[in-house]
């Protein structure tokens, strides 16, 4: 069931903790397309420099070539099937048998057919589709499949009423246990009424972390947590790491993404018994991981982590270290954590796990009261080799840890906010500009936007090309290069910008802006503070960000929010709005 809702939804085979990938290289493609259609390569080659689309190359080849009997119909179950078979293939004649498959695949193929395979095993076949999409549509058609089935009409308005309440049900159950494997068959035998009781969080099935929303200000804190008890922590500079022990021993470490970590990580495997006691039978801890230097504990930069290999690593290889720290405890010895306190997760989580220096720790935290207070910890969190803090509400319901939301009961006070160097964003990469003269082969600049999620849509922001070495323009053409589209997707909402190509949004970088300016060319939060986007003025690249997915994008409320910020900040200051030399790329 999984399977066949993603391919066609999503183009994944699997769950991303799962990893499956098909792995196929155009080069691969053009030859089966050959072997199905009895071409040379050489033509493929030479219609796909004409079409540039493979998609449309294969289509055109199969309707060109005549056959003595139609075939099967193609089913999707059978193409799952197939291209399941085509990423488990390993070994050395694995290329050979995919392209085999690939062949038999295209052998069946009618009409447009040929031309969604060939897109699809390139990666390239998109429908713009976001998860909370697809949850409502499964929502409504559970909702909808219940009246049928039991022959009861709801009016309009118990219908409206049911079909909130079911999207409400599955979209909470889906954020604690993301997976179309447990939730769909549970939805299916029991309904929506008793899918809570059925799909908890479960380890081994990471889940979307909790985020912080940013604030510029330490008296926002106060504000925001006026008379009510919280905690700050260190902001680690590290990557998001979910760590997850089942009840047969086995223990798993997911990114942000709910990628699986593990073998990114072997060092890191190597080190967790050291800190279990024996009481923790299964867990779910949010932890961060940070580069560390052995020989005196200091923690080191993000992009020390970064250099890591992230594919076949070696213990004995590895130059970098790691320790993690621990924030969070989600899920405790068969009981899930996510509705009880802050306080309480704190205490369970220390009560089960120890200090291992250089290896694991806690979260260093500190439950400051007053401006002063949060003042010096900051300072020193900086000082430690920390982005900054992490104020989190400690009692009430506020302080329940909500999958996949960005949350105002968790802020995060990072040092480049307060020292004005200006705000810091994860943007995702549309488009791009040839470079000239030193640039000539390479993308020379780049449009970035932001993602509405409501919306489902990405806006674009700004366009940025300077600050970058020549190697650095060549490692992102290198990264980009295949991810090249003739024309934008229908989800860019692209307003006035005219890059020369088009990219898939996939990758996501962290960009600091020194200013924010209304643009009658971009898109960003459009109709939120006026009807003219939102644009970044002087924006600087700071780093890939390989932990994010595009949807993870910063969104244009956060934009909008320190448009207004700035604002108002300025007027305070004697600065009208619109004063200055704006600039508009």
């Amino acid at each position: 069931m999984f399977g066949y809702l993603e391919i066609l939804i999503f183009h994944q085979l699997s769950p991303d903790y799962i990893g499956v990938e098909l792995g196929i290289g155009e080069s691969l493609l053009v030859k089966a397309i050959g072997e199905s259609t009895g071409r040379s390569i050489a033509v493929v080659k030479a219609d796909l420099k004409k079409e540039g689309d493979l998609g449309l190359v294969a289509q055109n080849s199969k309707n060109s070539q005549k056959t003595l009997f139609k075939p099967k119909a193609l089913t999707v179950p059978f193409v799952f099937a197939n291209l399941k078979e085509i990423a488990l293939s390993t070994g050395h004649s694995s290329q050979n048998k995919k392209v085999s498959i690939i062949t038999k695949l295209l052998a069946a193929c009618q009409g447009e057919e040929a031309k969604y395979i060939i897109r699809s095993l390139e990666g390239k076949l998109r429908i713009g589709n976001a998860e909370r999409t697809v949850l409502v549509a499964l929502a409504h058609a559970i909702v909808l499949e219940e009246q049928e089935r039991n022959n009861k009409r709801l009016n309009k308005e118990k219908l409206t009423a049911r079909l909130e309440q079911a999207t409400e049900i599955i979209k909470s159950v889906y954020s604690e246990l993301p997976s179309y494997d447990l939730v769909i068959p549970a939805l299916l035998e029991g309904g929506v009424d008793s899918l809570r009781d059925q799909c908890k969080l479960t380890p081994g099935v990471p889940l979307k972390p909790m985020l912080a929303k940013p604030t510029k200000a330490i008296g926002e804190v106060l504000d925001r947590f006026e008379n009510k008890r919280f905690t700050c922590e260190y902001k680690y500079d590290g990557e998001r790491a979910q760590v997850h022990k089942l009840e047969d021993g086995t223990v798993g470490v997911f990114s942000r993404n709910s990628e699986d970590m593990s073998k990114k990580y072997p060092d890191l495997m190597d080190q967790l018994p050291n800190c279990m006691k024996d009481t923790a039978k299964s867990f779910v801890i949010d932890a961060e991981a940070v580069a560390i230097d052995r020989t005196n504990g200091k923690l080191m930069p993000f992009q020390e982590l970064s250099r890591r290999k992230r594919k076949d690593v070696k213990v004995e290889d590895i130059q970098v270290r790691v320790c993690l720290f621990a924030f969070d405890l989600l899920y405790l010895n068969g009981e899930p954590l996510l509705h009880k306190s802050f306080l309480d997760r704190r205490e369970l989580l220390k009560e089960h796990f120890k200090i291992v220096p250089g290896e694991f720790d806690f979260a260093k935290s500190s439950d400051c009261d007053t401006v002063d207070e949060i003042q010096t910890f900051l300072e020193e969190s900086v000082k430690d080799g920390c982005e900054g803090l992490m104020v989190k509400m400690l009692e009430s319901e506020a302080s329940f840890y909500e999958p996949s939301r960005r949350s105002v009961d968790w802020l995060k006070l990072k040092k480049d906010y307060l020292a004005g160097v200006g705000d810091s964003l994860d943007l995702v990469v549309v488009g791009g500009y040839y470079g000239k003269g030193k640039r000539t082969n390479v993308y020379g600049a780049f449009l970035l936007a932001c993602y509405d999620a409501d919306g489902e849509e990405y806006q674009t922001i700004c366009k940025i090309g300077t600050g970058f070495s020549e190697e650095a323009l060549q490692s992102h053409y290198d990264t980009l290069k295949p991810l090249e589209l003739t024309k934008p997707r229908g989800d860019i909402k692209v307003g006035g910008a005219k890059p020369d190509i088009w990219f898939e949004p996939k990758v996501v970088w962290e960009v600091l802006t020194a200013d924010l300016s209304l643009s009658p060319v971009y898109t960003a939060a459009q109709g939120l503070v006026e009807e003219r986007g939102i644009s970044l003025r002087f924006p600087r690249f700071i780093r890939i960000r390989d932990d994010k997915g595009a949807d993870d994008a910063t969104g244009p409320e956060q934009i909008a929010e320190m448009y207004e910020r700035q604002v108002l900040a300025q007027s305070k200051g004697g600065k009208k709005k619109g004063d200055g030399n704006d600039e508009f790329w």
